[in-house]
């Protein structure tokens, strides 16, 4: 699972998911055939020690690792006697990227003609995937909060002329908003930017004084990588930003001649304030970065659906491959990733063998991906999402598997998107002849639902969800130390006491629920007044809203 990415701009409020409400039409029964097919802790087990072995050196997107265990995937889908689903016939999506690094740069910043002093511990640029060197001298605006969302009546830049300008922006999003909302428009401010015509944005750092320099150190010498689209551009979005960075309170304050501190605080603190109207200052930047290209790869297989009509939909079940590569310090260097996410694709494996098993396929179609550059930002998703080889509007659904803990017999699990779509609906179908519940989101201020590859697919209108294994039988206990001493580290290998038998139950759920979205001859949708539907999938079918979802998660 990607870290969230920690601009500051995202907000700290936050509201508790709702729980999942009873689906709204008794499902069909499961059939023999699948009441008998069970999945093989073997065949889980075998993915797992092979994908988190020191060989592949952590399968970051890019190096050999990764292209190593890419060749593994496919060798298990033609086994399986999958059809290849990628590029041209082949199994594989091509994915290109660019790795931007920072080089020299120079900021001179001035107001009503008078310099500004800006020291390097008061602002940093992120290295530029826009071009090497960027010359930029232009206004700069600043613009609240950075919000603009007719949904929510939100318009931070009303009245703002911010063409060919920079614009600078407090964190937060919407005082007293969902969580989930809240980091999407909070993770969303740049495109907003750009929509307006601003050629850079700038992020106020909601640091005690004195205490934003380490961070500004960091983001300055933190290397950003992106996809490039087909028009050869970053993101494959025509708006894409010259200049992002990060600037320290007392540096805004002195940059517009007023004392934003205390606003700037409240902001950060998801609390409603007034948002300053600022002078124009002007900034001078010679920002300068180098590049180097390179090529990542989502794997993908197809059964192909038995309805002659529904064949054409497809129910995508997504997890990344890759995992954070190699440290450069320390006695054990390499982040194997065997739960984050060895055990996502043992999952999505199994599941694919349980389909061929059987004798007849589903009505729909399935899509199995193995997905790349989670880690670097959602992006191997987000290629596939802006790029797609099924059209969207053919897409179901979509279940993402990713970073299950199956360290403990776990009795529920945890749809992230329950409250927004009714694939979850679903998972209490397939669940229920396993004796698995689904459970509200336990952790709801992780904002889990924006942080891993279905997200991608749900700003394009698909309902998605993430699945995890649940609090229940012990969970807890268990989530809370893999967090604490094995995310994201060298830890998470297969040292730990990891339950094949709880793994291949997981497989044999995540087979269940997508073959219940495929044999509906209904598929999900989003629910009715939502914030997700009606932003992502505007005019598109919805399902009715249970009615234990909590209003705030409306978008009226």
């Amino acid at each position: 699972m990607t870290t969230l990415r920690l601009l500051l701009a995202a907000g700290t409020a936050l509201a508790a998911a709702a729980p999942l409400a009873a689906a709204a039409e008794t499902p069909a029964p499961m059939t023999a055939e699948a009441a008998t097919i069970r999945a093989d802790s073997d065949m889980v087990r075998a993915h797992v020690e092979f994908l988190a072995d020191d060989l592949l050196e952590g399968r970051q997107t890019g190096t050999r690792g990764y292209d190593l265990a890419a060749l593994y995937v496919v060798s298990r889908f033609r086994a399986m006697g999958l059809e290849p689903g990628g590029d041209d016939g082949s199994w594989y999506q091509e994915v290109p990227f660019v790795r931007a690094k920072v080089g020299e740069t120079s900021i001179a910043a001035s107001r009503d003609g008078a310099a500004v002093a800006l020291a390097d511990s008061d602002i940093a640029l992120r290295p530029s995937v826009a071009g090497e060197q960027v010359m930029i001298d232009a206004p700069v605006v600043l613009a609240g909060r950075g919000i603009s969302e007719p949904l929510l009546g939100i318009d931070d830049y009303a009245g703002l002329d911010v063409a060919g300008k920079i614009v600078v922006v407090m964190p937060g999003a919407v005082p007293g908003g969902n969580g989930d909302v809240n980091a999407h428009l909070g993770g969303s401010k740049a495109q907003v930017a750009a929509a307006k015509g601003a050629r850079g944005i700038i992020y106020l750092l909601a640091a005690p004084e004195g205490q934003g320099a380490g961070f500004i150190n960091y983001m300055r010498n933190h290397e950003v990588v992106d996809v490039i689209g087909p028009d050869g551009r970053p993101s494959d979005q025509p708006g894409a930003l010259d200049v992002e960075g990060y600037m320290t309170i007392e540096a805004a304050s002195a940059l517009f001649g007023m004392d934003l501190r205390e606003t700037a605080m409240a902001a950060a603190m998801g609390e409603a304030i007034t948002l300053p109207r600022a002078p124009e200052a002007r900034m001078m930047i010679d920002h300068r970065s180098s590049h180097d290209s390179f090529t990542g790869t989502n794997v993908i297989g197809n059964l192909r659906g038995a309805d002659p009509v529904l064949a054409g939909e497809h129910v995508m079940m997504t997890a990344h491959l890759d995992h954070i590569g190699v440290n450069e310090e320390g006695e054990d260097k390499v982040n194997n990733g065997a739960l984050d996410n060895a055990a996502g694709i043992a999952t999505m494996l199994e599941a694919a063998r349980l389909f061929t098993t059987r004798e007849v396929a589903p009505a729909r179609s399935i899509s199995f991906i193995a997905l790349a550059a989670e880690e670097m930002g959602l992006l191997g998703a987000a290629y596939y999402a802006q790029n797609p080889i099924v059209p969207i509007d053919d897409i179901a659904a979509v279940v993402n598997l990713d970073m299950p803990v199956p360290l403990y017999d776990f009795t529920d699990v945890v749809a992230f998107g329950a409250p927004y779509n009714s694939v979850a609906e679903k998972v209490a179908d397939a669940g229920a002849a396993l004796g698995i519940t689904v459970s509200p989101d336990p952790m709801p201020e992780q904002n889990i639902f924006v942080r891993s590859d279905h997200y991608e697919f749900a700003k394009m209108g698909v309902p998605a969800i993430l699945l995890f294994t649940g609090y229940g039988n012990g969970g807890e206990e268990q989530w809370a130390d893999f967090f604490a001493t094995r995310y994201h580290k060298a830890g998470d290998d297969l040292s730990q006491a990891l339950d094949w038998d709880a793994l291949a139950k997981y497989a044999e759920l995540n087979h269940r629920i997508a073959l219940t979205i495929a044999e509906d001859a209904t598929p999900p949708r989003w629910y009715e007044g939502t914030y997700f539907g009606d932003a992502f999938d505007p005019g598109g079918e919805r399902a009715p809203t249970p009615p234990t979802l909590d209003s705030g998660l409306s978008s009226h």
